[in-house]
């Protein structure tokens, strides 16, 4: 590790309380968290991110994560090093460094938002991200949350996801004099063409939603003028959001650039994979070829 990069352990918190409610991971496990509180000027102060991790689409893809932390507690590790936006330290993180900050174990693999009720026996899959949402924030709101003067939701990939989708409920569950703000960090997918001309990315997220029974969890001011699937793609549910939000995203982002614009079921020659490991190796087509299909979406869906 290098020097000035170094974090610190955080204990992870098992909401054992939750699974009388349902809110449970993948296999039936309690969802958890990690919390560190808040300290001097900072006490009333909290910042809640969520993990990422992708996402499962089907019986088959999820059951796979419940042999992993990203499916069940069991088998999370007891301890979380907080860094960056997390860290202690004054001189690294300036802003938020005596924050209450918590870290929201992801086990669900929907973003925090599949509630589907009935459980197979034969799998004893558990599709309940949104319960797991709604019982961890129940926790901090109990643990001095509803007492926040400042307030941000934030999260990276799958977990920035859950960061758009949720901004506005979690703006709901506070004060209306709290200051309260979102941050989605490489969570702005896009409901891009692959260069093969197909939409796989909306096929896959189509998925999502409805393995997990997302649809009702969606903001209901998008999924009332669109399909459900698309309300899962920030650049259709951003729109509805009232809540201020701040969006960070890598211009040619690896994941969206190797799963979204060239998944590998539409390069079977390898033609683009020196250029997915690397953008430097990219030749100036495939980076126009990017630009095209994922800048450029992006733009056109961000302006409207």
């Amino acid at each position: 590790m290098f020097p000035g990069t170094q974090g610190f352990l955080v204990d992870i918190t098992y909401l054992h309380s939750a699974v009388a409610k349902g809110a449970v991971c993948l296999d039936g496990s309690p969802p958890a968290y990690h919390f560190h509180k808040g300290s001097g000027a900072g006490l009333n102060s909290w910042l809640v991110h969520h993990e990422g991790g992708s996402w499962c689409n089907n019986v088959t893809s999820c059951l796979s994560r419940t042999k992993t932390e990203l499916g069940s507690s069991k088998y999370m590790a007891s301890q979380f090093n907080f860094t960056g936006i997390l860290s202690n330290q004054q001189e690294l993180n300036p802003d938020f460094y005596n924050w209450n900050i918590i870290r929201i174990r992801y086990c669900d693999g929907a973003s925090f938002t599949g509630d589907v009720e009935p459980v197979d026996p034969a799998t004893n899959l558990h599709l309940r991200g949104a319960r797991i949402w709604h019982a961890v924030m129940e926790d901090l709101l109990a643990k001095g949350m509803k007492n926040a003067e400042k307030a941000i939701l934030t999260g990276c990939s799958a977990g920035g996801l859950a960061s758009i989708l949720h901004c506005d409920s979690f703006r709901a569950l506070l004060s209306k004099t709290c200051k309260v703000k979102c941050i989605s960090d490489a969570g702005f997918f896009i409901n891009a063409k692959d260069i093969s001309g197909a939409r796989r990315i909306e096929t896959f997220f189509g998925q999502i939603v409805a393995t997990h029974g997302s649809a009702k969890n969606l903001p209901s001011s998008c999924t009332s003028k669109m399909r459900p699937e698309l309300c899962f793609f920030p650049q259709y549910a951003i729109q509805h959001v009232q809540t201020p939000i701040f969006i960070i995203n890598a211009a040619y982002d690896l994941w969206q650039v190797s799963n979204i614009l060239v998944p590998d079921a539409v390069d079977p020659h390898g033609n683009w994979k020196i250029c997915k490991a690397n953008i430097s190796n990219c030749s100036s087509a495939q980076i126009k070829t990017m630009h095209n299909n994922i800048i450029g979406t992006g733009l056109k869906r961000a302006h409207g």
